[in-house]
């Protein structure tokens, strides 16, 4: 199979996706989703991860099915997800029709020194999200898909999934908070209202 080599900017492929989030709850990856998101713009209903690789997209799942009624985006990338590759499933089983699973797929672990991940060498994400029993699915490569993209995240109904092929250009860091309790209840606050989060 022959490698299509990325062209996308991971920072404003992000900031794209988060230009129409309204009310939409974000639930980043740890390491450079996280930095992405902050980068874009600090909010209040986004849960900024600093840890827990391979547990993003449950995490994802968990929200979507307390808030049925919000949209929910996990924006993570490749090498975290292909550590919580089971997660595909048991959001296959419970069917969350308000989530999206986003991968800023680099083909490479920015974390631990660059090497190349599996997607790097054929394996196809969408394609085993699909086999899950996500609704929809499909990868990312120009700026015109990722524009007939983004809405879909925030309407059609899910459980979606889409990864989104970025080069590995260093974009500089951008840290949010780090205070877990902090953005835990910042978090709570912002979707539950003051009362409610401090029960």
């Amino acid at each position: 199979m022959k490698h299509r080599k990325p062209t996308l900017d991971r920072r404003k492929v992000v900031a794209e996706i988060l230009k129409q989030r309204g009310d939409a709850l974000v639930m980043p990856g740890l390491g450079a989703p996280t930095w992405d998101c902050a980068a874009a713009g600090d909010h209040p209903l986004t849960f900024f991860s600093w840890g827990g690789m391979g547990g993003c997209a449950m995490m994802g799942l968990g929200l979507a099915l307390a808030q049925p009624r919000r949209r929910v985006l996990v924006i993570t990338g490749d090498g975290e997800l292909l550590m919580g590759l089971g997660s595909l499933a048991t959001i296959g089983v419970q069917q969350p029709r308000n989530l999206a699973v986003i991968v800023i797929d680099n083909e490479h672990y920015g974390e631990t020194g660059m090497q190349p991940t599996h997607t790097r060498y054929g394996v196809d994400l969408p394609a085993m999200a699909r086999a899950a029993g996500f609704r929809s699915a499909g990868t990312v490569y120009t700026s015109s898909q990722l524009k007939t993209w983004i809405p879909r995240f925030y309407r059609q109904p899910g459980p979606m999934f889409c990864s989104i092929k970025v080069t590995t250009e260093d974009a500089p860091l951008v840290l949010p908070a780090r205070d877990g309790t902090a953005i835990k209840n910042r978090f709570r606050e912002a979707l539950l209202g003051a009362a409610e989060a401090h029960k």
